[in-house]
């Protein structure tokens, strides 16, 4: 599993932060309410996770419960629970803990997920609006060829005008691949080798291609690869308005 810097900062603060918390805490454990103590260390709990993810989170948890126990339950600075209630507390940390972090990872992605949404949606926006404007097929096509590189995070992009010639992978309209027109496993294997055709095309009529050349080891998600294929539609559909542009 790879960590991005915000998650390694995360998993850091996962077992120290609900550690300082508690010897902050030593002062008022004798006049605070051990659920009220115990509520404070959820609020860790959710911003560990907040920042970093479900691991993180839930590391949190592990710790916050190891030292509520320790450090704020009677015998104290020993890991023993004698009390049904503090004992009960505690397991209730743990759970609770545990849960929130699930929550706030997810919240994290959804955000994250937005944005990317709103971006691929503002890409699609402007090229069909480019589309539209008569004459500019040839800027659409540019356009969109510096989107695919960027969105796919390809090595380079380039695209033939006219006939079909031989017979590379395909990047399908459903966002899949096939190779010799066989179903490849992109999520399982990456990408296969050499450039990948995606085709343009609008009304049945086939007018040009983007040959792809991916990263290695980069597999953008289904999402992507179909927003992928509408942008390359969009280039189809100015292609058969205007009439193809002559490649230099």
């Amino acid at each position: 599993m790879r960590f991005s810097p915000r998650d390694r900062v995360a998993l850091v603060a996962a077992p120290l932060a609900p550690l300082a918390v508690a010897g902050a805490l030593v002062p008022l454990r004798t006049g605070v309410a051990g659920t009220n103590l115990a509520l404070i260390f959820v609020v860790v709990v959710v911003a560990v996770a907040a920042l970093g993810n479900r691991v993180a989170g839930a590391v949190a948890a592990l710790s916050a419960a190891v030292w509520f126990d320790f450090f704020l339950v009677r015998p104290y600075e020993r890991f023993a629970v004698t009390g049904a209630n503090d004992l009960t507390t505690a397991v209730l940390l743990l759970a609770v803990g545990l849960a929130v972090s699930q929550l706030a990872a997810r919240a994290r992605r959804l955000r994250v997920m937005t944005v990317v949404d709103a971006g691929l949606l503002a890409r699609i926006h402007d090229t069909a609006r480019l589309a539209q404007q008569h004459g500019s097929s040839a800027a659409v096509v540019d356009q969109v060829g510096r989107h695919l590189v960027d969105i796919l995070r390809l090595r380079s992009c380039r695209f033939e005008y006219g006939s079909l010639l031989g017979h590379p992978a395909r990047l399908e309209q459903d966002g899949t691949v096939v190779v010799d027109r066989e179903p490849w496993d992109l999520e399982g294997r990456g990408w296969p080798d050499g450039e990948i055709e995606l085709r343009a095309a609008a009304g049945g009529h086939y007018q040009g291609r983007y040959m792809l050349l991916p990263t290695p080891g980069v597999v953008p998600s289904r999402q992507i690869r179909e927003v992928a294929v509408t942008l390359a539609d969009d280039v189809g559909a100015a292609l058969d308005t205007a009439g193809p542009v002559p490649e230099n």
